[in-house]
């Protein structure tokens, strides 16, 4: 081996974003598999893709998270906005070495595109997938965009256990190497009558989702009756369930989202807690703390999915005050953006 070759991590295989050895009964090479099957409480959060093409911008807002979750979800055209690609974003997060997961939206492509962009993610890589419908593009910035929802999130995720379980396309075409994805999708309890939501959460199991995460969740109470019923029908024994938890900055916030944002039910109790408070900024943190350590006590949770859109950099407090990781610090890049401004200030 030349010199130039000698310390090359490329050629070593100690870069980063090269896969780990996969283990018994795991489906992926991926780490969020792994704290999972672990037994693990496992943290999640969500980083929303930049209006750029710069891939640094990407790698400045996944080093918030550092030291405090296991996956970062990249979003898939949230709310219907055009953003950087879910599939750009992951690649460029495995290559540094996260644990991304690709969400895949039923709205904007077909089954070609979408069969085609699990295989490149999968080269690439990417070890998670989660399912999801997607929102409508009315809401969007787009409005003119035609949806496409060849699949819904049901048969999206029977096309990827379809990839994945029995190597081949949907037309029956094999493929020469199936993809290594440890498959996810959605779920709302918070939509009333909450059995149909139980039964939507079955629906979505059976087709093959390995993992779930909740909407927002702010009521406690109807999350305790949506789980009771999950762990009676023996669904969280089939897959690892994780609890929407969001930071709400203000009361204003809290109302918009609730009287505009499809599916969120925000009880009027935390309204007029931050709307009394006087710095509601840190009481909506303190409510993203307590309804963690709240929801970890819920039979069946097997984790939380940290929501914080434009408050990022206060995911690692709630998280760390929460103590819901028990003293586990997640994986982080060793030269950490964040581990390194945290050193020299």
């Amino acid at each position: 081996m030349g010199a130039a070759f000698q310390n090359d991590p490329l050629v070593l295989g100690t870069n980063p974003g090269d896969p780990l050895p996969m283990l018994e009964g795991h489906v992926s090479h991926g780490r969020f598999e792994r704290v999972l099957k672990a037994g693990h409480f496992a943290v999640t959060t969500e980083i929303a893709p930049p209006d750029s093409a710069d891939p640094d911008e990407v790698l400045k807002r996944a080093s918030l998270f550092d030291g405090y979750v296991d996956a970062i979800n990249a979003t898939d055209g949230s709310g219907a906005h055009c953003h950087m690609s879910s599939l750009a974003v992951c690649a460029i997060l495995t290559r540094a070495g996260y644990s991304p997961i690709l969400q895949i939206s039923c709205r904007d492509r077909n089954r070609i595109a979408i069969q085609g962009d699990t295989l490149g993610a999968a080269a690439l890589g990417v070890c998670n997938a989660l399912c999801l419908s997607g929102d409508d593009v009315g809401a969007g910035d787009h409005p003119e965009a035609k949806p496409v929802f060849d699949f819904d999130s049901v048969s999206l995720i029977r096309t990827l256990r379809i990839l994945r379980d029995e190597s081949r396309f949907l037309s029956g075409r094999k493929l020469d190497l199936a993809p290594k994805l440890f498959i996810g999708s959605s779920i709302n309890p918070f939509v009333p009558p909450i059995e149909n939501r139980v039964d939507q959460l079955a629906k979505k199991i059976q087709a093959g989702a390995e993992y779930i995460q909740s909407q927002y969740c702010f009521d406690i109470e109807i999350l305790k009756g949506f789980m009771s019923k999950a762990v009676d029908m023996g669904l969280t024994e089939k897959a690892y369930i994780l609890i929407g938890i969001g930071v709400l900055p203000s009361a204003k916030t809290a109302s918009w989202m609730r009287e505009n944002v499809p599916g969120v039910h925000i009880p009027d109790a935390i309204i007029d807690r931050l709307q009394q408070a006087k710095k509601p900024k840190k009481e909506g943190r303190d409510i993203c703390v307590e309804l963690m350590q709240q929801v970890k006590e819920i039979e069946g949770v097997k984790g939380v999915h940290v929501m914080a859109y434009r408050q990022e950099k206060w995911v690692g407090d709630v998280v760390k005050r929460s103590g819901v990781l028990d003293g586990r610090k997640p994986w982080q890049p060793e030269n950490s953006i964040q581990k390194s401004l945290t050193e020299t200030s």
